[in-house]
């Protein structure tokens, strides 16, 4: 069935001056514009092709792919702003509304946000919304813990940075696991931590499993035998450094660090730590 806002593969059925028509099914014949006519393009070919209204809300296919579709989040740039809403740079001719009813904050041109595309149920326009929550879920559903996911940072707080999970769930990643300053917009992967009593997501940005408290403390063991027994690499050290050297957060770094302590095997101090 024809999916609006989305992919789709269709059969060309006729070619005429101004383009050439596709099989919509229940639809009828959609037409592709010229302009993106090739001399390939045969009756019985199929193509694929993206389906979207165009500015008189006739349904109409482009070859063009958009920077989104229907069902996805992305990070966006105001083109302009009038009295209907704000119109987002969606790789396509026909700029992408979001109105003013689906802004979490008004909207500026010039600005990018990120937003979830969707198709208006009233209206069948396709549509965009900066109000996350009512078009995500807050609460796992289908979602497990340890598992890998896509994410984009769409949001920060005192307590860490909202995050949109394979476009259809928010979560949480909190502070202490954010071994960097993440850019809102900004695509990365993640892992489902755990998912509360509540049923709200916690994320991370590394596997849990990959790197536990005692085979990072082996780790740091390692690279201070490798450094004649002194690292300054402390607890006290930037979240990007320890990064960079170790690959885990801050805070799972100091756990290790920790539990080297306990175990008398290192001894931690200001600016450096030992090999004891």
């Amino acid at each position: 069935m024809l999916q609006i806002g989305r992919q789709n593969r269709l059969t060309i059925v006729k070619h005429t001056d101004f383009g050439i028509f596709l099989d919509g099914g229940k639809f009828g014949n959609i037409l592709l514009p010229k302009r993106y006519v090739t001399e390939d393009m045969k009756i019985g070919g199929i193509l694929e092709v993206f389906i979207y209204l165009d500015s008189d809300d006739c349904i109409i296919a482009t070859t063009l792919t958009p920077k989104a579709m229907v069902g996805e989040c992305a990070f966006l740039e105001v083109k302009e702003v009038n009295n209907v809403g704000a119109f987002l740079d969606w790789g396509l001719p026909k700029d992408l509304l979001v109105p003013y009813g689906e802004q979490h904050k008004p909207m500026e041109a010039g600005r990018s946000y990120v937003v979830c595309i969707y198709q208006d149920e009233y209206t069948g326009r396709i549509t965009a919304s900066s109000r996350l929550s009512r078009h995500l879920e807050e609460r796992a559903s289908g979602l497990s813990a340890k598992q890998a996911v896509d994410l984009i940072i769409c949001g920060r707080s005192d307590m860490g940075y909202k995050a949109v999970i394979n476009h259809t769930h928010l979560g949480l990643i909190f502070r202490d696991e954010a071994f960097r300053t993440l850019l809102y917009g900004e695509k990365v992967k993640g892992y489902i931590k755990s998912i509360r009593p509540d049923r709200k997501i916690d994320l991370s940005l590394q596997a849990q499993a990959r790197d536990s408290k005692e085979d990072l403390a082996e780790k740091i063991l390692a690279d201070l035998q490798r450094q004649g027994g002194t690292s300054y690499l402390t607890d006290k050290s930037e979240p990007e450094l320890i990064y960079k050297v170790f690959n885990v957060s801050k805070g799972n770094y100091k756990n290790a660090l920790s539990l080297l302590y306990k175990q008398r095997k290192i001894l931690i101090e200001k600016d450096k730590i030992t090999l004891v």
